[in-house]
């Protein structure tokens, strides 16, 4: 069976993915039985399965170091955060910081989408502030050539 990589799957494993680090967060269980929990529980035949294995393992494996990269942006301690903001917040540093394949604006809109969906209320407009302050600190050249090209074609002159 071949592993998806459509936007729509990648969705769907940064859905599960968000769900699996809850539990690894609030329940303290080992990622690799989470891992089976999820497999087993759920219908993986949409998901970019590779994807998910990937963030699953690779950002409870340096957590400490993915928290403390959005840490400086919060207003409040990282322990004040709610389990479910600070999920999202790591699956976007992580995604941010290790897979420059996935453009920054994804990355934040995909974090956007998944607080509308899961967080608290408004918590998509805290997740968004957060990740556009981590954005210019992980993909400046990205970032930087975004803003030039928007500039550019603002300043266009228009047709009377």
């Amino acid at each position: 069976m071949n592993n998806l990589t459509t936007p729509a799957a990648r969705k769907k494993a940064r859905e599960l993915l968000l769900q699996s680090l809850y539990q690894w967060e609030l329940a303290g269980q080992d990622i690799h039985t989470i891992e089976a929990h999820f497999y087993a529980e759920h219908n993986m035949d949409k998901v970019d399965r590779d994807y998910y294995r990937e963030l699953l393992h690779g950002i409870p494996a340096i957590v400490d170091e993915v928290d403390k990269r959005y840490e400086p942006l919060l207003d409040r301690r990282l322990d004040e955060l709610d389990p479910i903001s600070k999920s999202i917040l790591r699956i976007g540093c992580f995604e941010m910081s290790q897979r420059i394949d996935v453009p920054f604006k994804v990355v934040i809109n995909e974090a956007v989408n998944l607080a509308k969906k899961y967080g608290p209320e408004d918590s998509q407009k805290y997740i968004n502030a957060v990740m556009d302050k981590l954005a210019p600190r992980h993909r400046k050249d990205e970032v930087a050539a975004m803003r030039k090209a928007n500039s550019a074609s603002s300043q266009k002159p228009t047709k009377s």
